[in-house]
Parts: C-alpha cells; sequence; structure tokens
C-alpha cells in the first residue's frame, strides 16, 4: 500500500451531494479530493434524472406533434428512430458528467479514481485495480448513493426483467411491458413508453398510485393516465416473473387474493432503492445503522465525528437536491460548527404526462397532526395560458394554517409544474402567509397565476371560479 497525502476533506462519491460538497468546500479554501469509482455526477447524472428528463422530452415532442393538428399545424405522417433518442439521452449526461469534471478541476478539486472505503477514522483506502493507496483527511464525508432495491424472486436479468438503468438503454420499443410499483421512477417509465406507443401496465401493492403524494393529486393523476390507455393495477402484487423466450410471464395477486397470470415482452422493477452501505468500510468506524440506512444529525454527522453521510444513504426522501443541500450544509458546519440550524423544507417532482409537483404536508398528514387548515384549489382549465398551450389538465392545492396563516402545503398536476413549485419553496422558506401572498403579483398571462388563485380561493377570494 502506498501512503498518499492528506486532506482537509475526503468526499467518497461524486453525484449530485458529493461534487456540489466538494465544489463549496474548495470555495471555503478547504483542501479538498472526491473519490469515484465510475463516472464523476454518480447515478442522478448519469443514469437518473438527466438522461430520463431527456427520454421523456422525447416523448413530449412525439405527443405534440401527434396533437398537431389541433393547433392548425398538419403533420400527415412522422416516425422516430429509436436508437437515436436513447443515443441523444446517452449524450446528454456524459455532456454533463464532463461539466462536473470542468467544474472540479476549475475549483482545485483532487479527483481520485478508484473503490473507496473507510479504515477507520480518517482513513481512506482507494483501491484502484491493483493499487491501493491510503488518503488521511480530518473530515470524510460518505456520498456514496443507492442501487434499484431487488427482492428474492423478483430480481431483474438485465435481459427481459429490467432495472430502471436497463429501461433507459433498450435496443428496441417493446410492444407491451410491466412496470412494478407506482412511485416516481415507475410512473415517469409508463409514460414515456406509453407516448411512443408501448401498451403499459403499472402494477401497485398501495391504494394509490404515486402514494406519497396528496391523495386528491394521485387519484387526479391515475384518471389522467387511465384516459392515456395506461392500465394501472392498485391493490395488486406481483409474486413471481421470471424470463421467456421471447419477453416474461408474471403472477400477481390482486386484494381479494385471486391469482392469475399475464405475459409481457419486457418488465420494469421500479420498486425503490436500497442505500449503498455495503463494502464503504463501516464495520472499521461507530456509525450508527437503522434499517440500512446511516444516521445523521441534523448537520449530517454521523455519530462518529468527523464522518458525515449525505443522500440517498440517509434514506428519503431519495432526491438529487436533497442531496445536494445536504453537502452544503455538512460543509458550512465543518467551516463553522458554531452555524445555527435552518428547516429542512424538500419538494418532490415527477415528469410524467402530466406532471406532478409537491411540497410540505398532504391534507392527510395536517389532520393527522391536528392542524386547523384551509384549503383553496384552482383548476387549470381556468386560466388562460394554459388554455392557450392547449394544456389545461390539472389543478393547483395550496393548504395554510388557519389559526396562523402559514403555508404548510402545495401539490399540483399540470403542465410545467416542475417549475411552478419554486414559488412555493420560496415562499414557505420564508415562511409567508396568506397575506403574503395575496398581495404577490404574478404576471400575465402565465400558469403561475394560477398559484394565486389558488391561494385566494383557501380564503373565498377566488377571480376566475
Amino acid at each position: 500500500m502506498s501512503d498518499n497525502k492528506a486532506y482537509d476533506i475526503i468526499i467518497i462519491g461524486s453525484g449530485p451531494g458529493g461534487y456540489v460538497a466538494a465544489i463549496r468546500a474548495a470555495q471555503l479554501g478547504f483542501n479538498v479530493a472526491i473519490v469515484e469509482k465510475d463516472k464523476l455526477g454518480g447515478i442522478c447524472l448519469n443514469w437518473g434524472c438527466i438522461p430520463t428528463k431527456a427520454l421523456l422530452r422525447a416523448s413530449e415532442i412525439r405527443h405534440m406533434i401527434s396533437e398537431s393538428n389541433n393547433f392548425g399545424i398538419n403533420v400527415d405522417k412522422f416516425n422516430f428512430d429509436w436508437k437515436k433518442i436513447v443515443s441523444r439521452s446517452r449524450k446528454v449526461s456524459e455532456q454533463l458528467s464532463k461539466g462536473v469534471d470542468f467544474l472540479l478541476k476549475k475549483n482545485k478539486v483532487d479527483i481520485i479514481k478508484g473503490e473507496a472505503s473507510l479504515s477507520g477514522v480518517g482513513r481512506v483506502i482507494v483501491k484502484n485495480g491493483n493499487i491501493q493507496s491510503l488518503y488521511l483527511a480530518s473530515n470524510i464525508i460518505l456520498a456514496t448513493g443507492a442501487r434499484p432495491k431487488t427482492i428474492k424472486g423478483l430480481e431483474h436479468d438485465d435481459k427481459f426483467i429490467w432495472s430502471y438503468k436497463d429501461a433507459m438503454i433498450p435496443k428496441e420499443k417493446p410492444e407491451t411491458i410491466l412496470i412494478v410499483g407506482a412511485g416516481a421512477i415507475g410512473i415517469e417509465f409508463a409514460s414515456f413508453y406509453n407516448d411512443f406507443g408501448t401498451k403499459v401496465t403499472v402494477i401497485e401493492s398501495q391504494d394509490n398510485i404515486l402514494p406519497s403524494e396528496d391523495k386528491e393529486i394521485s387519484k387526479f393523476a391515475k384518471k389522467s393516465f387511465e384516459q392515456e390507455k395506461i392500465n394501472i393495477l392498485n391493490n395488486t402484487t406481483i409474486t413471481n416473473i421470471k424470463s421467456t423466450k421471447s419477453g416474461v410471464v408474471a403472477e400477481f395477486k390482486d386484494k381479494a387474493g385471486h391469482k392469475y397470470k399475464k405475459n409481457y415482452s419486457r418488465a420494469i422493477m421500479a420498486i425503490g432503492i436500497d442505500a449503498n452501505i455495503e463494502n464503504i468500510g463501516l464495520e472499521t468506524v461507530n456509525i450508527k445503522i437503522e434499517n440500512g440506512k446511516i444516521l445523521t444529525d441534523k448537520f449530517n454527522q454521523t455519530s462518529e465525528k468527523g464522518i458525515f453521510a449525505i443522500g440517498d444513504i440517509t434514506g428519503p426522501p431519495w432526491l438529487a437536491h436533497k442531496a445536494s443541500h445536504e453537502g452544503i450544509n455538512a460543509i458550512n458546519y465543518i467551516h463553522n460548527p458554531n452555524i445555527s440550524d435552518h428547516k429542512k423544507i424538500i419538494p418532490g417532482c415527477t415528469y410524467s404526462r402530466p406532471q406532478i409537483a409537491s411540497i410540505g404536508l398532504t391534507e392527510n398528514k395536517a389532520i393527522e397532526k391536528g392542524i386547523k387548515i384551509k384549503i383553496g384549489k384552482f383548476p387549470l382549465m381556468g386560466n388562460g395560458k394554459a388554455i392557450a398551450l392547449g394544456d389545461s389538465e390539472g389543478f393547483i392545492k395550496t393548504i395554510f394554517n388557519s389559526d396562523t396563516g402559514e403555508l404548510i402545503g402545495a401539490h399540483m398536476i399540470g403542465p410545467e409544474v416542475t417549475e411552478l413549485i419554486s414559488a412555493y419553496c420560496i415562499a414557505m422558506q420564508l415562511e409567508a402567509t396568506e397575506l403574503d401572498l395575496f398581495n404577490t403579483i404574478f404576471p400575465h398571462p402565465t400558469v403561475s397565476e394560477s398559484i394565486h388563485e389558488s391561494v385566494l380561493d383557501a380564503y373565498d377570494r377566488a377571480l376566475h371560479i
């Protein structure tokens, strides 16, 4: 083993949590290294957030062309190049991975290639082929991310039973596809494949699709997807699945206990993720783990002083922006341990068609907490810009604490709501009340005016419904 230099901070993993933390640390004058065994940018940039959005953009364009006659534009015939769609998605990821490399080098962050593991407090071993090196650091940040969850008997086989990685690089479009799990990942793939003509079936063991969303949003989403001919089976479990010579055969059990089989061209296992906590040397330190995730304090420090954990390995929500925020949070604490705590309100987005976005408490969660609430809703069919876009399906729902006027939740479904949700993010961070939002001037004509109308509706002041 060769001995190498010491750093102020070593970060293990270069995903959206790791590389952002490295850049912030460098900005504060720390001597920083980041260790990555694969491509810079992690799963999100290479196999998650970014390439899936590139694929979904292609499906959106395909849908828009199919609807062009409604706008007076006649496109008699059109087709698509499946290989080019997939290829463009990969090129987008490669471009951004190179961008991360540029940013790290610009900020003078040392990039160490290899597989890293802890070797006690302040010690990191990196293996790269036959070479093994030891690095020392005053602080270490674990940002190793997560991988697709596997359940015995329901494993993906990289042939006909796909993980999300396989689903992003198919050689050809399947005729039929089964998607197991109706969370954000499953629903996004359902939307993508359906828009390209694949017959899609989604199964979900719970009562609602997108079970973490507000129930009204989930029900509206299900209705929208079913209108688009996506077959959704709630309260259904998959008991067995296996590849055949030409596809897969799946066995199901519904809520009533009825069992049946069906054949599909392909299947996507979208049943969640598991944190990458194995083989990173946790046994060499005193870090508390619970239910497969690393426990941390409000500044993302583990039970072992000087070792931090951020992103997916700390548990849900499994979101890139959460990881980035936690990375900066940890670095700022390392820089100044006397900084004060701040609230963390994390928005969630699903980039299907229609899009879904939310932040804060759902209606049910607020009621469970015993909070008296006021709710405002505004349908996008009452919004001029949405009608002009030809995309007025959806609504905005806003939840206030009726005693204080505090904004405590917002939920939306419709065109580009993943962009609109940021308005609520800022409002909640600034602890805005109904009066602040009443007096905010929203530009016309924009879909964002629906936010204003939803707020007004909570207090019986809506103008356009």
